[in-house]
């Protein structure tokens, strides 16, 4: 199994995704530079968190017309496995592999903490080693997380269960007070419709060993390993 971990400049956590991929979940991962235009044949592709460009213009823009992103949105409407981490996320959502916008946090401050968030669907390539309902315990550290679609794409992201993590309480409660960054209905994390690619705003890399305080973000990288091993692309 084959993995690339996207580094752009200003990309800092591309390191840490890169060895929970390799030293952890046990894939042959390499590095793909920005500027390279061809990609290789991977099983999953993760564009991890940082400040891709400096984050200037809006979050991802700049990143997402970067060469080598025509052949990763190829790569992604094709069924190829994607998974966007905090920036990633917002680098997914400028190149239209997913829907809707991230937008500056609702207290309009850079947030950088643990936050529980709960398990929507287990019926995809990411969550398959969960349980529906289970608590996360997974951090946050970003200024722009605060998700956001219109009416008729929220209905649709419902209809679809393309919601994957919502912020929640501990217990498991979702209310405004467990809502960090004032997304709508909670969400922490989404796919698309065809269920093969991953946006979210909370880094699962760095809560993959029990020395960082959890390690419950594993699951996620684990849950891909087991759906290409059961053929599932």
């Amino acid at each position: 199994m084959r993995a690339g971990v996207v580094v752009f400049p200003g990309s800092n956590c591309d390191q840490d995704c890169h060895y929970v991929l390799k030293e952890i979940v046990g894939f042959d991962t390499e590095y793909i530079w920005h500027k390279d235009k061809k990609l290789k044949k991977y099983d999953l592709i993760v564009i991890p968190g940082g400040f891709s460009f400096g984050d200037y213009l809006r979050c991802g823009a700049i990143a997402s017309k970067s060469p080598i992103m025509d052949s990763i949105i190829k790569y992604g409407e094709s069924g190829g496995l994607i998974i966007g981490i905090c920036n990633g996320f917002q680098i997914l959502t400028e190149t239209g592999l997913l829907p809707g916008a991230l937008m500056r946090n609702k207290n309009l401050k850079f947030i950088c903490k643990h936050v529980n968030v709960s398990v929507e669907d287990i019926n995809s390539p990411f969550t398959s080693y969960y349980t529906n309902g289970e608590v996360l315990n997974i951090p946050i550290a970003h200024m722009d997380g605060n998700y956001f679609i219109d009416e008729a794409g929220f209905n649709e992201l419902k209809e679809n269960s393309q919601i994957l993590f919502r912020y929640c309480s501990g217990s498991g409660i979702v209310d405004d007070e467990s809502n960090p960054n004032g997304s709508l209905y909670n969400i922490a994390g989404i796919m698309n419709k065809n269920r093969n690619v991953l946006g979210m705003m909370p880094h699962p890399e760095r809560a993959s060993e029990s020395q960082l305080g959890s390690f419950d973000g594993v699951h996620i990288f684990k849950s891909v390993r087991n759906y290409i091993q059961k053929g599932g692309i």
